[in-house]
């Protein structure tokens, strides 16, 4: 099965999809394994690897670790074409169509095409964008773009329409790493009830009940990073993915 036919049939059999982000600069590796088994046994459907910076050479040796730990999917989330390695199940293919910069919505995907055709991995088309959060974050400076005001659900719902007739699958709206406020509950209902494409959400979520409204909101997917990379209990874990398989709960409820 493709890595995109498996999550589409994970959010429609689950309710949503509970993805994992790991940053290949922070992860720590003398964990790295028991992180990947406690997520895989907790509950995670898909690990996300990939940065906004690259300051190490470690997004490969986490790759080949989630494929030595398990059978859940390892997806690139790049943040430049200098990510992309052979060893990754898909890749995100990202363009951050909330910005401007010419750089970040096409020059980096002609630079990693020939790399992603080359190396067999496959390509999963996603609009990404960018989001109001309360702070400056790392996407934000390394792409020289403006996140879209929080406050403006009409601007993200356009964008996101533009995005799907672009013929992207995926909508990604991104807080960003270490957000201080999550997307709005109320702009991500508006943007799912105005698109068909199903939609990924992310960054600042701090708890399994704010995971919980990203998905009664409309995300198909949630995406946890940073707690996950200081090792946070397998229950804890399991209460995400508990909190974000609403269907899972549901079916299982008398």
């Amino acid at each position: 099965m493709m890595i995109y036919d498996y999550l589409i049939e994970t959010s429609r059999s689950k309710g949503a999809g509970f993805l994992m982000l790991l940053d290949p600069d922070r992860v720590n590796l003398d964990q790295l394994p028991s992180l990947i088994t406690n997520s895989a046994d907790a509950g995670v459907d898909g690990f996300l690897v990939g940065t906004s910076l690259l300051m190490t050479d470690n997004t490969a040796y986490v790759i080949k670790t989630i494929k030595r730990m398990t059978e859940i999917p390892a997806i690139l989330f790049p943040g430049n074409s200098l990510q992309i390695v052979p060893e990754a199940d898909a890749i995100l293919y990202l363009s951050l169509i909330s910005g401007r910069n010419p750089h970040y919505l096409i020059t980096e995907q002609v630079k990693g095409a020939p790399l992603i055709r080359s190396y067999g991995i496959e390509p999963i088309p996603t609009g990404y964008m960018l989001i109001e959060s309360g702070r400056h974050t790392s996407v934000g400076y390394i792409s020289d773009t403006q996140p879209m005001p929080r406050d403006k659900p009409d601007i993200a719902k356009i964008h996101a329409l533009a995005g799907e007739y672009l013929g992207m699958k995926f909508i990604y709206l991104e807080a960003g790493s270490g957000a201080e406020t999550t997307v709005p509950d109320e702009m991500i209902a508006e943007v799912t009830d105005y698109i068909t494409r199903p939609v990924i959400v992310g960054g600042g979520i701090q708890s399994p009940e704010e995971a919980q409204s990203k998905v009664e909101s409309g995300a198909s997917f949630v995406v946890i990073g940073n707690h996950f990379e200081k090792l946070l209990s397998k229950a804890l874990t399991a209460e995400f993915a508990d909190a974000i398989h609403v269907g899972v709960r549901t079916e299982a409820t008398p």
